[in-house]
């Protein structure tokens, strides 16, 4: 997996940084509060959440443990319907697909649908190296590209931005993109998606080739289905003669009936609508001879880690992600650090789990991702497909701590420790053997009781970073065990 952003620190670090731009701050959480105010208006209208929930769970569990006979159904029916499949082990291969179908083209310029999986792979990146344009069309992602920037959410990628800085980025890029911005602008939220249209139409009406992704694809038909809220993703998919798309294998669902579930799960966990404004599905191109829809249609199977991921029975319930974002609109880490300080596309309580898995954890910013949460559970609570992702982070936070046995590039390996973590390992080690022992145990909480006035009220050395944000625990005058001896009379429980 290439997406991690070039030069990023350890989440720690990062994060540190962060949460001192007060402007992010304010930003991150006027949206994140918006949003999910919504989202649990638009999700307390149905009575039977749960119900879906759950069957969102099944379906994708279902889809996971059959993935290899699904994959091999979801390419004879694209095949079927006039589509060509290819195979994509990395983002490498991927890219490099990509970019030999678009010169085969002769073109030089390709609109594109927001598609996390592209920002995975670097793709942008990858065609700008050929000599060939991708221009970005949703709105967001156009102002991260104009911003030269990276995204830092996954619903709204340029979250971490307000209308000013908006206008001023539309005022000083667009000329160098194309259509400049109008004069005069103003930051009026009106006003800005105007000269995006007026910047984007030029766009859509030139080019002839189109890249995607899907938030879906159906193995039954070889349907792929894009949702969206703003109109770009239409044009995009309809317009150029050419059509791409690059899906992660995980994006597979068996059949139309399935679908029907997340339609309904997804568009209130993420933008809080009862439904999406715009739900594109194709089967297949239109065919050499017709002006409507493309001619051509290829996709693009991407495993770049997946595999790897489902091979691991705890943290491959991340595949079920269906890429809602609620978890990031509730998570009290993310809201403060924003989406920059985790070092990938997929930032938030999701990213701090598929990230490590995808990219493994032998990075420095890979292996801190799974302490980048408090374990509150509020991103458990709102997954549409029920994720734990508390479980799969202390999973992950085991592998960096302890290492194993896991798999990379379909071949099991051991891993080892992460640096850095000696001291936990051994505090572990301490702990367990002293659970071992009770009398050992009971001797120790007798100690710590007796000598509690000398306790300290912060940590020393490394500790202090965790003792100077919380109150250390203070001690008990006298041990659990102890006092219900001596006030109940009970036997001593060893």
């Amino acid at each position: 997996m290439s997406g991690t952003f070039v030069g990023m620190p350890a989440f720690p670090k990062a994060a540190r940084a962060a949460i001192r731009d007060d402007t992010l701050r304010g930003n991150l959480r006027h949206a994140t509060h918006t949003i999910r105010a919504k989202r649990e208006k638009a999700v307390a209208e149905l009575s039977d959440w749960a119900a879906l929930r759950e069957a969102g769970k099944r379906i994708k569990d279902h889809t996971l443990r059959h993935l290899d006979r699904y994959l091999v159904q979801l390419e004879e029916s694209v095949t079927a319907a006039g589509g060509t499949v290819h195979w994509a082990a990395d983002a490498d291969e991927a890219n490099r697909i990509v970019a030999d179908l678009v010169k085969a083209t002769g073109e030089s310029e390709v609109v594109k649908v927001k598609s996390m999986a592209t920002q995975e792979t670097g793709l942008n990146e990858a065609l700008e190296a050929e000599g060939i344009h991708a221009y970005e069309t949703d709105l967001a992602e156009l102002i991260v590209q104009l911003g030269r920037d990276r995204p830092s959410h996954i619903l709204v990628p340029a979250i971490h931005r307000n209308r000013g800085e908006i206008r001023d980025i539309f005022a000083r890029e667009m000329s160098e993109w194309g259509r400049p911005a109008p004069e005069g602008l103003t930051d009026s939220p009106a006003e800005l998606a105007e000269a995006a249209r007026l910047h984007l139409r030029e766009k859509f009406l030139r080019a002839k080739v189109g890249i995607s992704g899907a938030n879906f694809m159906v193995a039954e038909t070889g349907t792929l289905v894009v949702v969206e809220s703003e109109g770009n993703g239409r044009m995009c998919l309809t317009l150029p003669q050419t059509l791409i798309s690059v899906v992660g294998i995980e994006k597979t669902v068996p059949t139309w009936r399935d679908l029907e579930v997340f339609l309904q799960t997804l568009p209130r966990s993420s933008t809080a609508e009862r439904m999406n404004p715009y739900t594109s599905t194709w089967t297949g191109p239109s065919g050499p001879e017709s002006a409507d829809g493309p001619r051509d249609f290829h996709l693009v199977l991407l495993d770049n880690g997946r595999t790897d991921t489902l091979a691991d029975e705890v943290g491959r319930q991340a595949l079920r992600c269906i890429r809602c974002s609620a978890c990031l609109n509730v998570c009290p880490v993310y809201e403060r650090a924003g989406g920059h300080a985790y070092g990938s596309v997929y930032p938030g309580p999701i990213g701090a789990i598929l990230s490590p898995q995808l990219r493994g954890t032998a990075s420095e910013i890979d292996a801190s991702l799974p302490y980048a949460s408090s374990l509150c559970g509020a991103c458990y609570e709102v997954c549409p497909v029920a994720i734990d992702i508390p479980e799969v982070l202390v999973h992950l936070r085991e592998r960096v701590v302890q290492g194993g046995v896991a798999t990379r590039d379909g071949a099991k390996v051991v891993l080892k420790p992460a640096k850095g973590h000696a001291a936990e390992r051994a505090a572990m080690r301490a702990a367990r053997w002293a659970f071992d022992n009770p009398g050992a145990l009971r001797a120790g909480q007798r100690l710590a009781s007796r000598t509690r006035r000398f306790h300290p009220r912060t940590l020393p050395g490394p500790g202090r970073a965790w003792s100077d944000s919380r109150d250390l625990p203070t001690v008990p005058a006298e041990p659990f065990r102890d006092w219900w001896q001596r006030t109940r009379g009970g036997k001593d429980a060893t």
